[in-house]
C-alpha cells in the first residue's frame, strides 16, 4: 500500500508538471490588463506634452514680443527721426504700413513669428505719432485663448485679459488703443 501512494503522488506530479510545461505565454486577461495599463499611462503623457507644448508656444510669444522693444527705440532714434513714424490706429491686424514703426522689417517679422507661435489670426497694434508717441502689440497666448501678452513703449509686458472669452478684434483693439497696454 505504500508503494501505490508513492506512484500516485508521483503520477500526480507528473500531471502538474506536464500542465506547467505547456502553459508557456500569458493569459488573453493578463495580455489585456497590460494593454490597458500602457493605454492610460500613453494618455497622461500626451495630455502633459500638449501642456508642455502650449506652455513653450506662450513662451515663444512672449520672447518675440520682447524683441520688439529695443528695436523700437531703434527706429525711433534713426528712421523715425524721434518718433514712431506714422500713427496706427487699433482695428486691423498688425500690418507692416509704410511709414509706420510696423513697417520696420526686424519688428514686423518679430509680430508674424509671434502670431505663428500664438497659432491665432488676430494681433493687435496701435500707434501714436510725435515725439511723445506710443506704441502697443498684444498676441492672444495658445495656452489660453482669453489672455494676451501686451508689450509698449512705456516698458509694460503684461498679460491681459479679454473679460469675454477668445480674443476677438474688438477685445484685442481695446487693449492697445492708444499705443499702451490695457489702458
Amino acid at each position: 500500500m505504500h508503494k501505490g501512494k508513492c506512484e500516485n503522488l508521483h503520477f500526480i506530479n507528473k500531471i502538474i508538471t506536464q500542465y506547467m510545461s505547456l502553459r508557456k505565454g500569458f493569459t488573453l486577461i493578463e495580455l489585456l490588463v497590460v494593454i490597458a495599463i500602457i493605454g492610460l499611462l500613453s494618455s497622461v503623457v500626451l495630455a502633459s506634452l500638449n501642456t508642455a507644448r502650449n506652455k513653450g508656444s506662450d513662451a515663444a510669444i512672449k520672447q518675440n514680443l520682447a524683441g520688439i522693444r529695443p528695436q523700437a527705440e531703434i527706429y525711433y532714434d534713426g528712421t523715425g527721426a524721434s518718433s514712431y513714424g506714422t500713427a496706427v490706429a487699433a482695428g486691423a491686424n498688425c500690418t507692416n504700413g509704410a511709414g509706420t514703426l510696423f513697417a520696420d522689417v526686424t519688428i514686423f517679422a518679430q509680430i508674424q513669428a509671434a502670431v505663428a507661435a500664438g497659432g491665432s489670426a488676430v494681433s493687435g497694434c496701435a500707434s501714436t505719432a510725435g515725439a511723445n508717441g506710443t506704441w502697443a502689440v498684444a498676441i492672444p497666448l495658445k495656452s489660453n485663448n482669453a489672455t494676451a501678452w501686451c508689450v509698449d513703449s512705456r516698458g509694460i509686458a503684461k498679460l491681459v485679459n479679454s473679460g469675454a472669452g477668445a480674443y476677438v478684434r474688438a477685445t484685442i483693439d481695446a487693449d492697445v488703443a492708444g499705443g499702451v497696454c490695457g489702458a
